[in-house]
């Protein structure tokens, strides 16, 4: 089995897990960053829109969370990256069917560019074995989902004229249940899929 780390004596995510040589290795990588991108898209659309922010209820962090702990840094913030890019051709992907002929697009600029950052990070830990366990998966998600909201509670106070105590309200505060649960979730599948994989033992 070849990976993308020819030095690991394991895959170092679930994505290596695939097997893959010259063009075929190529190939696989490039439908692992366009599935992601597409499956977070596709997350985006369960989308609840809130009166009080600009900042919907969306599935994507959720997606993107997966998506880089899945394929690794590279690949996975390859694949937000696509997902920035499809819209800039009219593709309505972003929550609420949006694409960046959206004025209120700018409000969630921050948390978009955060997607990059954030499965980047969860890709990094995950290779070095942070998707094993249960307690450093979810270590690792939550230190992805922080980065989300480091970048984008800043961008949405910039871009709505917020104070620190709004830009927490609107665009964090709403928010912290429904990642924490995101972030269990997905501390739970990973695990879980390394077991299936025989692939849990310490290194």
């Amino acid at each position: 089995m070849t990976t993308l780390n020819p030095s690991l004596t394991r895959p170092g995510t679930l994505a290596d897990l695939i097997p893959g040589t010259g063009a075929a290795a190529i190939a696989r990588d490039a439908a692992l960053v366009f599935g992601g991108a597409a499956l977070t898209g596709l997350a985006a659309q369960v989308s609840i829109p809130l009166s009080f922010t600009p900042v919907p209820l969306t599935l994507q962090t959720f997606a993107v969370l997966l998506v880089g702990a899945t394929l690794g840094w590279m690949r996975g913030a390859l694949s937000m990256l696509v997902y920035l890019a499809v819209p800039v051709v009219g593709v309505p992907w972003f929550a609420n069917g949006s694409d960046y002929s959206d004025p209120a697009l700018k409000f969630t600029y921050g948390y978009l560019i955060g997607f990059v950052l954030a499965a980047a990070l969860a890709g990094f830990l995950s290779s070095r074995g942070n998707d094993r366990h249960f307690v450093s998966s979810f270590g690792e998600m939550t230190l992805a989902s922080v980065v989300i909201y480091a970048v984008g509670v800043p961008v949405l106070m910039a871009t709505a004229d917020l104070g620190v105590s709004d830009g927490i309200t609107q665009g964090l505060a709403p928010f912290i249940a429904g990642d924490l649960l995101k972030a269990l979730a997905a501390a739970g599948l990973l695990p879980l899929a390394w077991k299936l994989f025989n692939r849990d033992k310490p290194a």
